[in-house]
């Protein structure tokens, strides 16, 4: 047993795979830190960081998958994530994530219930003063549409290694491992289908056919190649008492009536521009004399 901080307020600590212990507290100048222990000897510290003077209690969450820690505090508005590796320093800063409001609460979901298609590592419940409760996914952006083996390795499933009797006794296990594969779901995409439309001019129009005289008529030899009926295609149907004979009617009627209106059209400009021509005529000499 050891004091990790010195500080009077609550620190929090975390157990690391390999034999790791992550602590969060304050120093004696009520300084926030954190520090990482081996946890065979507790005498001295592998490493201890600064952060702030803020005064809100910080809380680390471990994914054991990527190694890294995540750390909240209470009234900040502000996520840190660090990577734990085994070279010095040991403790690698990362990034954060900030926004406007600050957290009153925070929760944490675990590996299985993130979206693995949307390649999520890490997702946060934060709780506003408002008790508004905000959805914080993390997200690494991959342009590959694959599994990411690398972000998803074998992660602890929901089965206990050993009893609660086993545990007592002192038997030590690791945890049951589980793929996150299955939980992943190709993207498919669509195929454009090109639907046609029907058209009154797809049907063509049946005229009717004139009576077939008594004459009698060489039966045509069979041909060895047999006609295949192909069916119509569903187009709408003509109207009732169309007649395609006087609309045509009317097209060559609408056409003579155009020639006659542009031959008046011409006649006009001509007698325009001969009237023009002779008042520039009249205005010329009137100036001469």
């Amino acid at each position: 047993e050891v004091k990790a901080h010195e500080g009077a307020k609550p620190a929090q600590a975390v157990y690391l795979k390999d034999g790791k212990i992550f602590s969060a507290g304050f120093s004696r100048m009520s300084t926030r830190q954190y520090a990482l222990w081996n946890e065979n000897d507790l005498s001295e510290e592998m490493m201890r960081e600064e952060i702030d003077q803020s005064n809100g209690v910080m809380f680390p969450f471990y994914d054991p998958d990527t190694s890294m820690i995540y750390l909240l505090g209470r009234g900040d508005s502000i996520i840190r994530y660090y990577e734990v590796t085994d070279e010095a320093p040991y403790v690698h800063y990362l990034s954060l994530y900030q926004c406007k409001d600050a957290q009153r609460g925070f929760g944490y979901m675990p590996k299985r219930g993130l979206s693995v298609n949307n390649c999520e590592i890490a997702r946060f419940y934060k709780l506003h003063n408002s008790g508004l409760c905000e959805v914080i996914p993390m997200t690494v952006p991959r342009k590959s549409e694959l599994f990411q083996d690398d972000l998803y390795p074998d992660t602890a499933g929901d089965t206990p290694a050993v009893t609660a009797d086993e545990w007592l006794a002192g038997k030590k296990s690791d945890p049951i491992l589980i793929s996150l594969k299955d939980e992943f779901v190709p993207t498919q995409k669509e195929q454009l289908k090109v639907v046609r439309k029907s058209n009154i001019l797809d049907k063509p129009i049946h005229k009717p056919t004139a009576a077939a005289t008594p004459a009698t008529q060489a039966t045509p030899a069979r041909s060895s190649v047999q006609e295949v009926a192909v069916p119509e295609e569903s187009g709408a149907a003509l109207p009732p008492g169309f007649d395609p004979q006087g609309i045509l009617e009317d097209i060559r009627k609408l056409k003579l009536i155009v020639k006659a209106h542009e031959k008046r059209i011409k006649t006009l400009e001509e007698k325009l521009a001969q009237y023009e021509g002779n008042s520039t005529e009249e205005e010329e000499n009137g100036e001469k004399c």
